[in-house]
């Protein structure tokens, strides 16, 4: 192998770590931001009804858009 292969493969080994540290902070950033919200009940509630609710519009989503039936 050439060397220009080495640095490809070199390159594309890091993409995973990219993508999970990007997930990471990510989740963390929106963690920070709504745990000082989640100290009232009633937005704790608000915050975890609309977490549900845009999980399942996406679950919903994909499956009518990949043609995947509930049976």
């Amino acid at each position: 192998m050439t060397r220009s292969n080495d640095n490809f493969w070199e390159n594309v080994s890091r993409y995973p770590r990219y993508l999970i540290t990007f997930i990471l902070g990510t989740f963390y950033a929106i963690y920070t931001w709504l745990k000082p919200l989640a100290k009232k009940p009633v937005m704790l509630v608000a915050i975890a009804g609309f977490l549900l609710s845009g999980l399942l519009f996406t679950i919903l989503t994909l499956r009518a858009m990949l043609g995947l039936s509930a049976v």
